[in-house]
């Protein structure tokens, strides 16, 4: 049995004890489920979008190449409740497969949670792929517990049967219009979305004005030089994104939340 390093709130509300997982879902929470949560400003067509990454204190993302080098117990603790919370998993295609993403299943008592609220037992994958070059065989959209949803372009080519096991969404021709993408989901019923990166798509949804929500683990480790940051791609402008809450683990790492106005 696992057992939780402790994580306390420092601010805006400092707690003297460690959250439990009451405590800490209302901490995250859903804009639909929380009537404290200032609703979201820009377009009602879209669903909310929340990022999350785990980065070292000098802003690495990937320790020998993988996230999970920089992920500590209470990191994969709110990683999993993020997961609960969210309707639909986005992540680029180059991360599912380098990070060997799995059928996105959630355990009994977070299935509950979801049930209780009137979601679906399970979130759906959406998976971001300009070329559609998705193996369909992959476990994650093989063996899916919800058939994943694939944002792709016009000019795509699918490989056979990637089709069978999951819905092909064509926005854009030259490159994956993720507004459109995005106000798709909405459509189908995402209404509040979860991304897992990698850097680029980070950085595509940044640059589109997509992203609501960052939450944000510092690791208490230095990676030295070598790995890349949370984004990447083409500049973008600057915008402000309000710090909502801060949080400590016990084994030194900061959890941050920050959300639009």
């Amino acid at each position: 049995m696992t057992v939780e390093t402790p994580i306390t709130a420092l601010w805006p509300a400092p707690s003297s004890m460690p959250l439990d997982d009451s405590a800490l879902t209302a901490c995250y929470g859903r804009t639909d489920l929380n009537s404290e949560e200032a609703p979201r400003t820009g377009n009602p067509n879209r669903p909310r979008l929340r990022v999350n990454f785990v980065t070292s204190v000098d802003g690495a993302v990937t320790v020998d190449g993988y996230s999970a080098g920089l992920s500590g117990e209470p990191d994969k603790r709110v990683f999993r409740l993020l997961r609960m919370l969210c309707d639909g998993l986005v992540v680029a295609g180059g991360t599912m497969r380098h990070e060997r993403y799995r059928p996105l299943r959630l355990d009994e008592r977070r299935r509950a949670w979801r049930r209780e609220h009137g979601l679906p037992e399970c979130p759906t994958l959406v998976v971001v792929s300009g070329s559609a070059n998705l193996d369909p065989t992959h476990p994650a959209l093989a063996d899916a517990p919800v058939r994943p949803i694939v944002l792709t372009r016009a000019a795509a080519t699918a490989p056979p049967g990637l089709a069978d096991v999951t819905d092909l969404v064509e926005c854009g021709d030259d490159r994956v219009d993720l507004a459109a993408g995005l106000a798709e989901l909405r459509r189908r019923g995402l209404d509040q979305l979860l991304c897992e990166g990698g850097p680029h798509l980070f950085g595509a949804l940044t640059a589109a004005d997509l992203v609501d929500e960052v939450c944000l683990t510092v690791a208490p480790l230095l990676a030295g030089a070598g790995p890349g940051r949370i984004t990447a791609g083409e500049p973008s402008p600057v915008r402000h994104l309000p710090l909502r809450h801060v949080l400590a683990a016990a084994d030194g790492g900061l959890l941050l939340r920050y959300a639009r106005d």
